[in-house]
């Protein structure tokens, strides 16, 4: 059997390959101390939006609520904001309107694809002053 450490590290490595930072992780200082056999895990604190992301995760939907995706259908990469339906609500990088496209038309975004698209909105913002 792995040490709770081990178990901790494994879980927290798991969670970040979802996208989720769970920054309070660790092993329960009082069982952990203690003599009992299996220490607890403490899950710690979260904000709503990672609590959200987890839930999302957990869930099974993909992409995971609070990542970026790219809308195919005319490649407008935006975060997903929710799962409604048989559709996703996406959110444009740096915020605006949200629009809902089908899941099929749905892609994970690629780091580049985001930095592109913050970068485009940070030129617009700065010529509309």
């Amino acid at each position: 059997m792995r040490s709770t450490e081990e178990v901790v590290e494994s879980l927290r490595q798991a969670l970040v390959g979802a996208g989720v930072v769970l920054p309070s992780l660790g092993v329960d200082p009082v069982t952990g101390a203690s003599d009992e056999p299996f220490p607890l895990v403490e899950l710690g604190r979260c904000n709503v939006r990672v609590a959200e992301r987890l839930a999302s995760v957990v869930r099974g939907e993909r992409p995971a609520v609070g990542t970026h995706a790219v809308d195919v259908r005319d490649g407008r990469v935006g975060e997903v904001a929710a799962h409604v339906g048989d559709g996703v609500r996406m959110r444009p990088v740096g915020g605006g309107r949200e629009w809902d496209c089908p899941k099929a038309s749905v892609v994970d975004a690629r780091p580049e694809e985001v930095m592109r698209a913050r970068l485009r909105r940070t030129n617009h913002e700065s010529v509309r002053g």
